[in-house]
């Protein structure tokens, strides 16, 4: 296994202590930053979670500089994306955090478009992350993680980033996939 497909499987191996910690099973207590009161866990889950994120980047950048892409680190690493961000949104609604039906709409598109790319493979096609896809990805990574931080920079001025990241996500979200499927609807009339 190359470096960067070690850097993706990290990031998969570093859910189940987001979950651990965000679901708070120490009770570390509560922590003041900023003027914002929020618990200790959420604090070293948001890191964490930023942390994970962050080496989707890396891995990336790893593979495609050093020509270290493999078809296990294209299969793994939107997986672990994809699994790090559910995680997120579904910690994030039993926190109360995010709206349940936001969080299922972003979790049903990323069931729709790898099921997708599934159909396209089989008939030899690969799409890639596009543009749209590489913001919709980033605008759930800002979202998510204000709302893990309790939108602690913006508390101050009373402006609600995270809420606000939140839909920003869910639009980029809804725009990409339906992009994916527009451009790819060919898939659909060539099937038996």
């Amino acid at each position: 296994m190359n470096v960067p497909n070690k850097i993706t499987v990290s990031r998969i191996l570093l859910i189940p202590l987001f979950l651990i910690i965000m679901l708070d099973p120490f009770k570390w207590g509560d922590m003041t930053l900023l003027g914002v009161t929020l618990p200790v866990a959420h604090f070293v889950g948001a890191l964490l979670f930023i942390i994970a994120a962050s080496t989707d980047w890396v891995d990336g950048y790893y593979a495609r500089k050093f020509k270290l892409v493999t078809n296990m680190g294209k299969f793994l690493d939107p997986l672990a994306d994809k699994l790090l961000v559910s995680a997120a949104l579904i910690v994030l609604v039993e926190m109360g955090s995010a709206p349940s039906w936001i969080v299922i709409l972003i979790i049903s598109r990323e069931f729709a478009v790898t099921g997708l790319r599934l159909l396209l493979v089989e008939g030899g096609e690969v799409v890639a992350a596009n543009m749209l896809g590489k913001i919709k990805t980033w605008a759930q990574i800002v979202a998510i993680s204000a709302l893990l931080l309790h939108n602690i920079i913006f508390e101050m001025v009373s402006i609600p980033f995270a809420d606000i990241a939140l839909w920003v996500a869910l639009i980029f979200t809804v725009w990409s996939g339906w992009d994916y499927f527009a451009k790819n609807m060919h898939v659909f009339k060539n099937s038996k």
